[in-house]
């Protein structure tokens, strides 16, 4: 029998380190090759990952709960058909998430790595080590910047020296006040550390420990109600002409891709809505990347649909059904839930009237859409006179950070939105 050692896998460039967060074999079960194998949960995303071979898990060497570094060994396989040929020694195998995504456009990329991998400043001189350390993740550098704190200063335990949540945390805690010498330009908010305080449980309460991604997406809202200053506009809007058009289409389309594709095309007419705050300087996006958020038994997790200002409302409505299905399925790439510019949020599907939603960082407005339904309202007949009718409608709710969007900015995109809702043209249909 030949033995395939399986490895923590690196979901993205800027990842060194995941959770091991469920077992989906035991060990002595058979495992055919890319059948989920365990499941993992990173700063980034939640994955299944598949197993690299066929055969039967003989050891399971990182239990459930555990973070390791990626290339951690994690489980060893025993299989007759893998290692074939090379008989004098295992085989190691880093499992790689099953995610059929299309491949990515070159503005799709992160700005600082070229295909290669190599760093984009033209020497190729830095190792991996040196760029895993430099990067850290998004949680580790965002604590770093509500600190000021020079992140290439302190010691790191993780993968190639890697700073983890932990090491920076810690350093947070035992560095006197006045340490000049490890902080860094202050790029955010000097915020305080995100803290939850504690609370005795009483008898007879069930007491359930936070999932990775409970922890950071409580930390995210937090940190956006720091950082951001939030204000909010209401619209109502008459949904009934696009409840005719769905009537008449040959292919379900939600009521979300309606509203969806309204905001990919008025987007490029409102870019400051389209925009991120950095330091004093506001980043006016070049790509409209739409954030569609996906309630899950587990959290909240934001996959993005890439271009959307390019697709038609049968490709946003595909878009948004295929990155629900994944997300609920755990089949989402780290790639799939990063570069959004503007977010739309739908707890209108639970039944509120409207909401409030917390801006999703480090962009500068989210859409919340209400519950669409029959409701009685006062329309003007043709012949000027007013009456009562029964009409399909909702609302829209938008927080939008006030330091760049000033209220009458938000407000015309968001009349702009409603009017094409209200008149949308058969032909974008």
């Amino acid at each position: 029998m030949a033995r395939v050692d399986v490895l923590m896998p690196q979901m993205g460039e800027s990842i060194a380190e995941g959770t091991l967060s469920k077992w989906l074999k035991k060990v002595g079960d058979a495992v055919k090759r890319d059948e989920p194998l365990f499941e993992i949960s990173t700063d980034k995303v939640d994955a299944e990952i598949p197993a690299p071979a066929a055969g039967v898990l003989a050891e399971i060497k990182v239990q459930e709960g555990q973070t390791v570094p990626v290339q951690t060994l994690v489980a060893v396989l025993e299989t007759e058909k893998a290692a074939a040929g090379r008989p004098d020694g295992p085989t190691a195998v880093q499992a790689t998430p099953a995610a059929p995504t299309p491949a990515a456009r070159p503005s799709d990329r992160p700005a600082d790595v070229r295909p290669s991998g190599r760093p984009a400043d033209g020497g190729g001189v830095a190792t991996a080590e040196q760029r895993l350390r430099t990067k850290s993740t998004p949680l580790v550098r965002k604590i770093a910047a509500e600190h000021q704190v020079d992140i290439s200063r302190i010691p790191g335990s993780g993968f190639a020296g890697r700073v983890t949540k932990q090491d920076i945390l810690g350093y947070i805690e035992r560095a006197p006040a006045d340490a000049p010498a490890h902080r860094a330009p202050p790029t955010a908010h000097p915020g305080g550390a995100i803290e939850h305080p504690a609370v005795e449980p009483w008898p007879g309460d069930r007491v359930e420990p936070w999932s990775k991604i409970r922890k950071i997406t409580a930390d995210h809202m937090i940190q956006s109600r720091r950082t951001s200053a939030h204000v909010a506009s209401f619209f109502e809007v008459d949904y009934t002409r696009v409840a005719q058009l769905r009537a008449k289409a040959k292919e379900k389309v939600t009521f979300l891709a309606f509203i969806a594709k309204a905001c990919a095309e008025n987007l490029r007419k409102h870019p400051v809505v389209n925009a991120a705050v950095s330091g004093d300087r506001t980043i006016y996006r070049a790509d409209i990347n739409i954030g569609i958020a996906v309630a899950l038994d587990w959290g909240l997790i934001v996959p993005v649909i890439k271009h959307a200002d390019e697709l038609s409302l049968t490709g946003i409505a595909r878009a948004i059904a295929d990155l629900g299905e994944r997300a609920r399925t755990k089949k989402l790439s780290p790639d799939d839930i990063q570069r959004g510019t503007f977010t739309i949020t739908n707890p209108g599907g639970f039944g509120p009237y409207a909401g409030i939603p917390i801006i999703n960082q480090p962009q500068v407005a989210i859409l919340g859409v209400g519950a669409i339904e029959k409701r009685p309202k006062v329309v003007t007949l043709p012949d000027g006179s007013d009456t009562i009718a029964v009409r399909t409608m909702g609302m829209l709710t938008m927080s939008y950070d006030h330091r760049v969007v000033d209220g009458a900015d938000a407000d015309k995109f968001l009349a702009d939105v409603k009017t094409m809702l209200q008149e949308f043209p058969e032909g974008a249909a």
